[in-house]
Parts: structure tokens; sequence; C-alpha cells
């Protein structure tokens, strides 16, 4: 019998999956050929997708950018010699080089099997941190120097030693999986390719700081993450990694998913907090912190899916062996994600220190178009616009903040010379007025006036003296806000005047273009 792995996550599914799957058994029927088919999650290869992938005594020989019309000739050439053979999976040199920590069972399997899970190397994390003391969890935690991967960068550990400490009747475990930012989705790989990892994870966290309920907040866009969160959910509870008893540990974790409807504002986490308890997603002022007073008034942990996903390998291999991946204060993996105009668009998880010119050039096979690069935006829709003198910075919390620009959730936009700047710097206003929960005037009316006075500039009517305003207007809005949302909207707003201020004079760009 011949195993075929054909993915079953949402990117795979949209460019022919399903009609992959169906052909490779019809033709199996049609010529009387035992084959095992299963449905794995991706592996992050976008660009290659379908990849099916062939188990031989070798290894699993991969096979890109499959259709349906593709099936007959494979049967023929028995999946070995073909046009579409892209040789040992693991052998890719995209994949190859890569170091996956977080990632290293996406597209193994089944993602909903929690046998392969653990035949595959997990829940060994959770074996361990059920001999350990919550205090000694968050230690651990700490020691590694894992850090939020939701976009602020606060030290996990010390988020969960503060919920450990507090005393309360009940305290929660909340997964941030709104993710909304532009060009991201590592978030939604986890939870379509191995959602085990981040239930795994999750698991942790509640038996550090005592909790025993926990949600996933996932946005409403992703519907197969939802359905099959899900399924892992309830097949982890039915093999006893959740529920009343786990693994006859005596402790209890019980975990649900909820949905959000779409709201920007949802990503951040007490906005996140008031969708869970049926609110209109609206930020909280804070104090007090949310690891004191979090959902529905209690201790809560909120980390986002990266987060929580590192922390299996943390506790299974320990904190020194993650603590010596990175650079500086910037510990372990990321997950980049390459969007926008790329040849080769997908997930590399490399250790923090390499930079924007090898995930792009090496990784990302340079534009799309051919055309040379002229911006990148890192972190989201709320990131800096970065010009290409600046491909070399390392990819790393304090020198991107060195450079007023943020790594975030490690999102990377690319533009070629064909974009506009001055276009760019006004889709941000827009969408944070679009986005904005009303609630604090600075992000509300700062970013209605902001689209109007960029409208302005573009426009050359009174260019220097909108330009002043438009400054001083991004500077209130960053001080003033309640939230990240107004707070980082003048980022890439002004770095596309900083760095590419010939989009915002229209005269002297037609000039230049002569």
């Amino acid at each position: 019998m011949i195993t075929i792995y054909v993915p079953k996550d949402s990117a795979a599914v949209s460019v022919g999956a399903d009609s992959v799957a169906s052909a490779i058994a019809a033709e199996a029927v049609k010529r009387g050929q035992s084959v095992n088919i299963i449905r794995n999650g991706s592996r992050g290869m976008f660009f290659m997708e379908p990849l099916v992938e062939v188990a031989t005594d070798k290894g699993r020989m991969a096979f890109g950018s499959v259709t349906a019309s593709d099936v007959p000739s494979l049967f023929d050439a028995k999946f070995g010699a073909h046009s579409k053979a892209l040789g040992l999976t693991e052998e890719i040199p995209y994949l190859k080089n890569q170091e996956r920590l977080i990632f290293a069972r996406a597209g193994l399997n089944d993602p909903v099997a929690v046998e392969a899970y653990q035949a595959s190397g997990g829940y060994k994390g959770l074996a361990k941190a059920l001999g350990m003391t919550g205090a000694a969890i968050a230690a651990e935690v700490t020691e590694s120097g894992l850090r939020g991967r939701g976009g602020a960068g606060f030290p996990t550990g010390i988020k969960w030693k503060t919920v450990h400490d507090a005393v309360a009747e009940q305290k929660y475990i909340c997964c941030n999986a709104d993710e909304g930012d532009s060009g991201t989705f590592a978030d939604r790989l986890i939870m379509e390719s191995d959602p085990l990892t981040l239930i795994e994870g999750m698991t942790i966290a509640a038996i550090c700081v005592g909790a025993t309920e926990g949600y996933v907040y996932i946005r409403s866009e992703y519907p197969d993450a939802i359905s099959i969160m899900k399924q892992a959910i309830a097949n982890a509870e039915a093999a006893g990694f959740l529920g009343g008893n786990i693994c006859g540990s005596g402790k209890a974790f019980s975990l649900k998913v909820r949905v959000g409807a779409g709201a920007y504002i949802c990503g951040e986490e007490t906005a996140m907090l008031e969708s869970i308890e049926g609110k209109r997603g609206m930020v909280r002022p804070k104090p007090p912190i949310p690891a004191l007073e979090g959902l529905f008034g209690m201790p809560t942990v909120i980390n986002n899916v990266l987060s929580l996903a590192s922390v299996p390998a943390i506790l299974a291999e320990g904190a020194a062996f993650y603590k010596n991946y990175g650079m500086g204060r910037s510990r372990g993996t990321q997950a980049f994600q390459l969007a926008g105009n790329i040849k080769q668009g997908g997930l590399v998880e490399k250790a923090f220190g390499i930079t924007l010119r090898q995930l792009i050039e090496d990784f990302g096979g340079g534009t799309f178009t051919g055309k040379p690069l002229r911006a990148v935006q890192v972190g989201g829709p709320l990131g800096s616009y970065l010009p290409a003198s600046k491909l070399d910075l390392p990819m790393d919390y304090e020198t991107f903040a060195a450079n007023a620009a943020m790594v975030g959730h490690g999102g990377i936009v690319v533009f070629d010379t064909s974009v506009d700047m001055a276009k760019q710097a006004r889709f941000a206003m827009e969408f944070c007025a679009a986005e904005s929960c009303g609630k604090c005037t600075p992000c509300r009316i700062g970013s209605t006036r902001g689209v109007e006075v960029i409208d302005k500039i573009i426009a050359g009517e009174a260019r220097e003296q909108n330009l002043v305003l438009l400054e001083d207007l991004c500077q209130t809005m960053t001080d003033g806000s309640l939230c990240a949302m107004g707070g980082l909207t003048p980022m890439p707003v002004l770095s596309a005047v900083r760095d590419f201020p010939e989009d915002f004079d229209r005269p002297a760009r037609a000039q230049a273009a002569e």
C-alpha cells in the first residue's frame, strides 16, 4: 500500500488540494491499487501547494503544485521521476534551511491525530510540567527568554508568574488567535496543521498558574481553523490530555473555542476579553492589567498562538536549549511570513537575527514581478514601511525599535517599485478609521482627520503646512490613544513620509520620472 499525503489546510485547499485528493482516490480505484491518503497540514511552502508527499523507504518524496490532471501521470511514473518531483521533502532548501521549533510537526500527519502527535514527540513538555510546581514552570519559561509573539514582546514567564501569584477562586488561559494583521498566517497554520501543539502549550500554562478553564479566540474568517481546533480539543479530551483528570494527575483543564466577528480591534487583549464575555469589542483602560483582573474579572493569562505553541519545546528540551537560538534579548525562533509581491510566499521559522534581505531574497526569491524591491512592511498594517536600504537589519526586537520599526507578529509584506507610498500611508490611516473601536478621541477622530490631511498632501494643497499638521496629528495619536490601534498607526504613516518623501510631492516625482 502506498501512503500519500495531501494537505487540507486553507491555503492548499484554495488551490485545489481537495480535487487532487479525490483524483488520487479515483485513480487508485481505477487501477486497482491500494493507497492510504492522509490529509495532513501544510508545510508552509505555499508557493508549492498543493504539495503532495509520498512515503518511501528513503523518506517522504515531494511533488509540488500538483493538479488533478497530473494524477494519472504520477501513477504512471509510480510516483518517481516526474516533472513535478522535488525530491525528498526534508531536503527542499526552503524547508531544510529553517530552524523549526514551533512548526516542527506542521505537515507531518493528520493534525487532529493524538497518537501521531505523541509519536512525533508531542506531549513530552506536558509530561515534564506535570512533575513540576507552577513556580518552577514559570521560572523555566522566564529563563528561556520567550517573549510575546503577538507584537508587544513582553516576557511570557513574567506574565505567567503574575497570574500564578495572584489569589483567586478561578483563573483563565486565553489564546489570542484573532490574526488580523495583513500578510500574516502563522496562527492559522498552527491551528490547521498542528493544533495539538497549541493545546499542549495552553495546558502547560494552565498547570503553571492553576487555571481550570481556557478559551481560544479565533476570527470568523478562519472557518477551517475553527473546525480543526474543535476536533483537536475533542480528541485531546478523549485521550485524557484535557478534562477533569489530565493524564491521571488529578489536575483539570477544559478548553473551548470562541469565534470573533471580524473586528481587528479584538486582537487587542482587553477588547478580546470583552468579546469573549459577550460584549462589544472595546478596549479597557489599564490598570488593572488582565493578569490580575482579566476574563470575568479574574486573573488571566493572555498569549498569542505562537507564544503558547513555543512552550512545549521549552518544557521538553529545557530553557537552555531554547535560549541557544536568537540574539540579544530576542531568544528562540520567530515564524516569519512572506507575503505581498514575493516570488516564493510562505512561512519561514528562523532564529532571531536573520536579516530581512536573507528572508526576502534567499527564501522568498525576490519580488514576484522581478522589478526591484522598493519597500517592505514588517509587523502588520501598523508596522513601518522600510526602504531597500534597511534590508540588512537583523530581525531583533531592540534593533527594529531603534530604527522606529517593529517585528510584531512576523508578517513581511513586499512592494516593488510600482508602489505609491503616499497611498500606502493613506491606507494606514483609513484602516485605523475603519477598525477603531471608537472609545478614545485621538484614535477615533485622529485617523479620520489623518485621511483628510493626506488627501490634501497628495492633491498638492498647502503641502508643507499639511505635512507639519500630519506630524503633529500623529504625535497626538501616539501619546493620547488608549491602545496600540491609534498609538501605532502613525508608525507606517511617518515612515512613509520619512523614507519616501518624493511620493508626497507629485510635481517632484513626475519630474524625476522624466
